[in-house]
């Protein structure tokens, strides 16, 4: 979601100095790459990227492509096979192993529909949305249509699409990922062939810290340049400042029990309570148990936790297994942390792994793919 932030915050400044932009996308791989389909990178005229499409081999080449895209004003499949031999000789060197689709879009300002428009559109809005932009898998002489709808529980944008019985199969398949929280890549037959890219887009994680301490500062910079959402909470008002915390997205004084009256949470949401305050933190966590948040992590040892846990029994608060599922004490990931930044790095860590539903272990330890891989599926009329 930064990325994407990243690349609206540069189209608005082209804009605003009248410069041409075209959006590059990965909307397919097949085999190893660096980046998966929904990375993304714009380009402006005067060759300015902003976000990434690869490692960095792949950026000179689509640059020229995308000045080409701006040319011409039509959208183009640029195709890098890096498992070809001669791949090197080309320049782009990935050693990736894989073959990778990036479309590549001019996006022009009279389209009040264009990519950057959609995502402006989702992004005023917190909550999950589908992106579908289409494209020609095999027939690369085919003229593109690019990134055409936007998909939430409310409503549905379209930008330029003639075909209905397409429109109709799209819509079907963008709900049904809403549901799924899966992105897929589909090949539609109606009387043409169409290839679509239907992307799950979440919400950047809000991360609620509750306690104000020093520890808290290096949790809040590293979130932030994740770009998630931040919130520090505290009952102490000279704890609790914006001088302290520059850049987190609000900080509040709040007493404990009164957190879900100053703050929206959903399923996205992840809560530490580091206060040192054992009461506090006992209160914000009854506060939150039955509440959407997905991840709640306690700082402390495990006997802390285990004494909240059975404090609210004794409350006749049953503690289920879906609970414990979404608690973890200690936070973080066991890396030997030790400093207060160390152990921010730790908790950042578990609570990316949680989100992604991984356990945060080595990855030479893992014998699956690392991300992944989409299938695509044939729909026919």
């Amino acid at each position: 979601m930064k990325e994407i932030r990243d690349i609206i915050d540069a189209y608005n400044k082209a804009q605003s100095a009248g410069k041409q932009t075209a959006l590059a996308t990965v909307v397919h791989v097949e085999g190893s790459s660096y980046r998966r389909p929904g990375a993304r990178m714009l380009v402006t005229e005067d060759g300015k990227l902003t976000g990434a499409i690869s490692g960095g081999c792949l950026e000179g080449d689509a640059l020229r492509k995308a000045l080409l895209v701006m040319s011409r004003q039509q959208p183009m499949v640029v195709t890098y096979d890096t498992t070809d031999e001669d791949d090197a000789k080309l320049g782009v060197g990935l050693g990736c192993n894989g073959v990778i689709q990036i479309l590549i879009e001019p996006l022009l300002p009279q389209n009040s529909d264009n990519a950057i428009e959609l995502f402006k559109v989702l992004l005023a809005q917190r909550q999950a949305g589908v992106i579908i932009t289409i494209f020609s898998l095999h027939h690369k002489k085919a003229a593109e249509q690019g990134t055409i709808m936007l998909v939430t529980e409310e409503k549905v944008k379209t930008g330029f699409l003639q075909n209905k019985s397409l429109n109709d199969a799209l819509l079907t398949d963008a709900v049904e990922a809403l549901h799924s929280h899966i992105s897929t890549i589909k090949t539609y037959v109606f009387n043409n062939e169409y290839t679509a890219f239907i992307e799950i887009v979440e919400p950047a994680i809000s991360l609620i810290i509750i306690g104000a301490g020093n520890d808290a500062v290096p949790l809040v910079h590293f979130a932030n340049i994740l770009g998630w959402q931040v919130t520090v909470v505290d009952g102490r008002a000279n704890y609790a400042t914006a001088d302290r915390f520059p850049s987190a997205n609000h900080v509040l004084v709040s007493k404990a029990d009164h957190i879900l009256s100053n703050i929206k949470v959903d399923s996205q949401t992840a809560v530490v309570l580091m206060t040192h305050n054992y009461n506090y933190d006992f209160l914000v966590l009854k506060t939150l148990l039955n509440s959407e948040v997905k991840y709640i992590g306690s700082l402390g040892p495990k006997n802390k936790l285990q004494r909240m846990l059975d404090e609210l029994n004794e409350e006749d608060i049953e503690i289920t297994e879906e609970h414990l599922q979404h608690i973890y004490g200690p936070v973080g990931l066991d890396i030997g942390a030790e400093t207060s930044e160390e152990i921010a790095l730790s908790v950042i860590a578990e609570i990316k792994a949680a989100f992604s539903k991984r356990q945060g272990t080595s990855l030479r330890c893992r014998e699956t793919p690392i991300h992944v891989r989409e299938v695509a599926k044939t729909f026919y009329n």
